[in-house]
């Protein structure tokens, strides 16, 4: 089914100069659960103010419910985001978004990429509430090398 209001939520998304209206825009992108929304909720993960930016991760969770193939595209700018995005809650809003994508995946090279960079998060990034959204989804999703890591590091007191 072809949600009407999708197209005209794009456009609004595309022109307005309000960041807040744009923040309620992606979030009820991302709520209509529509491959249509992909797109823009990936350009404004990449080049929105970081408001907009938060709610863009989350909304991308929402693919899920769309499909595969909407998964699958909505990944590499996650990885992108909660590699290089400046915004510590914009790369934690990743982290939990890609776990939360990563269980609708089969284990594939898109499913290994994802958990390599939540893997690369938990490890490196420098802010601990990153770590901890990266270590949830690792833990959510039961990866074994991502379990692994987890338990090897707690032994060492790394934590």
């Amino acid at each position: 089914m072809r949600l009407p209001w999708v197209e005209p939520l794009i456009a609004q998304l595309n022109r307005d100069w309000n960041g807040y209206v744009r923040k309620g825009v992606v979030w009820a992108l991302g709520n209509c659960r529509d491959r249509r929304s992909l797109a823009p909720l990936a350009n404004a993960l990449k080049t929105d103010i970081s408001a907009v930016r938060l709610w863009s991760a989350s909304a991308l969770a929402q693919m899920a419910e769309v499909g595969y193939e909407a998964v699958v595209g909505a990944i590499p700018p996650l990885i992108e985001a909660l590699v290089q995005d400046p915004v510590a809650p914009v790369r934690s809003n990743c982290a939990w978004t890609i776990g939360q994508l990563c269980r609708e995946l089969p284990s594939n090279i898109v499913y290994a990429t994802a958990i390599d960079a939540l893997i690369q998060a938990f490890a490196e990034d420098q802010d601990l509430g990153v770590r901890e959204d990266a270590k949830s989804s690792l833990l959510g999703v039961g990866d074994p090398r991502g379990l692994q890591l987890i338990e090897t590091l707690e032994q060492e007191g790394w934590f």
